[in-house]
C-alpha cells in the first residue's frame, strides 16, 4: 500500500462563539495551539463539530485567514470547504488554496437527496476542473446521518481513476466500523479516516489512516498516543487504557447534546466562557442537563 496521506489524528475543533454569536477569533486560536500542542497531527475546522453550516462564507473565510495569520501552519490545517453549491464549493476551496491551505475536507452537495451516482460524480468533477490547482488535495466527508448523501464506493472509484492524486482521504462518521474497513480493502492508498473517537484503534489495526473526531478536543494526548503506539505490543496495556479513557468520554459527551456537551466540559476544563455559547439553531446544555454532565 502506498502512503496514506492525510494521516494521524485530526481534531474536528469546536468553533468558539462570542457574545454577538460571531466565531471567537483569538479564543479559536489558542484551542488550536493548545490542540497541537496535545498531540495532534492537524485542525480540521469549519466541520460539523465546528458548527460551520451556520456560518457564512464570509465568516469562515475569516476564521481560516486567522488561524493562518497566527502562525499555525497551513499544512496541518484541513478545513471544510462542502456547501450545497458547487460554486461556492469553489470559491471557499479556492480562498484555502490563496493561504496555502491545500487539503480540504469536502461533503456532497446535500440539499437534494438520493442523487445519483452520475450527478454526484458531476459535482465533485466540477470543482476540481473549476479549481484546476495541481495542489488541490480533498478528502471526502461521508456523513449520511446528517447529509442524508452517502458517498457510494462506484463514486470514490471513479473520482480516483478521473483526477489521481487528488482525492486522497475520505473521513467515514457514518459509524459503521465494517464500513471503513471495506473502504480500506477497496482503495488501496485512500487514508480512510474515523469520524468516532473509539473506531480509530480497530480501523488503525485494518489499515486504516487515523480520525478526524469530535472528542479529540478533549483526548486529544490519549488518541495520540493510540495512534503513536498501537502496533507496540510492549505497550499494549498503555494503548488499551488510553482508549478506555477515550470511550469513556465519548461516552460522555455523548449522553446529551453532543456539540453542547463537548463545549460544556470544554468550559469546566479551561474557564472560558467562550466555549459556553452555540450558535442557534443549536443550543447550550439546559441548566440539570449541564450539572449532571459536569457532576458526573
Amino acid at each position: 500500500m502506498s502512503a496514506l496521506h492525510p494521516r494521524g489524528v485530526f481534531s474536528a475543533a469546536l468553533t468558539p462563539i462570542t457574545e454577538a454569536f460571531a466565531p471567537d477569533h483569538a479564543l479559536f486560536v489558542a484551542h488550536c495551539r493548545r490542540l497541537l500542542a496535545e498531540g495532534c497531527d492537524g485542525i480540521a475546522l469549519l466541520g460539523t463539530t465546528g458548527e460551520a453550516n451556520s456560518f457564512s462564507s464570509d465568516e469562515r473565510r475569516a476564521l481560516l485567514e486567522a488561524v493562518v495569520a497566527a502562525g499555525i501552519a497551513p499544512a496541518r490545517l484541513l478545513p471544510g470547504t462542502g456547501v450545497a453549491a458547487v460554486t461556492e464549493t469553489v470559491a471557499l476551496t479556492r480562498h484555502a488554496l490563496s493561504l496555502s491551505v491545500t487539503t480540504v475536507v469536502m461533503l456532497p452537495p446535500f440539499y437534494y437527496k438520493a442523487p445519483t451516482e452520475d450527478g454526484l460524480f458531476a459535482a465533485y468533477a466540477e470543482v476540481v476542473e473549476r479549481i484546476a490547482d495541481p495542489r488541490l488535495r480533498i478528502v471526502l466527508y461521508h456523513i449520511p446521518q446528517m447529509s442524508a448523501v452517502p458517498i457510494p464506493f462506484p463514486v470514490i472509484a471513479r473520482l480516483r481513476t478521473a483526477y489521481p492524486g487528488v482525492f486522497t482521504g475520505i473521513k467515514d462518521s457514518a459509524g459503521d466500523l465494517s464500513h471503513m474497513e471495506a473502504l480500506v480493502e477497496a482503495f488501496p492508498g485512500l487514508a480512510v479516516l474515523a469520524g468516532a473517537d473509539p473506531l480509530m484503534l480497530p480501523l488503525l489495526r485494518k489499515g486504516g489512516a487515523g480520525c478526524i473526531t469530535a472528542t479529540s478536543n478533549l483526548v486529544a494526548v490519549d488518541l495520540a498516543f493510540v495512534f503513536r503506539h498501537f502496533a507496540d505490543a510492549g505497550r499494549a496495556a498503555e494503548v488499551e487504557a488510553a482508549q478506555a479513557r477515550i470511550v469513556a468520554m465519548r461516552n460522555r459527551a455523548s449522553r446529551f447534546a453532543q456539540m453542547a456537551s463537548l463545549k460544556a466540559l470544554l468550559m469546566q476544563r479551561t474557564g472560558e466562557a467562550g466555549w459556553q455559547r452555540l450558535r442557534p439553531p443549536l443550543l447550550p446544555l439546559s441548566s440539570a442537563e449541564q450539572s449532571a454532565l459536569l457532576e458526573s
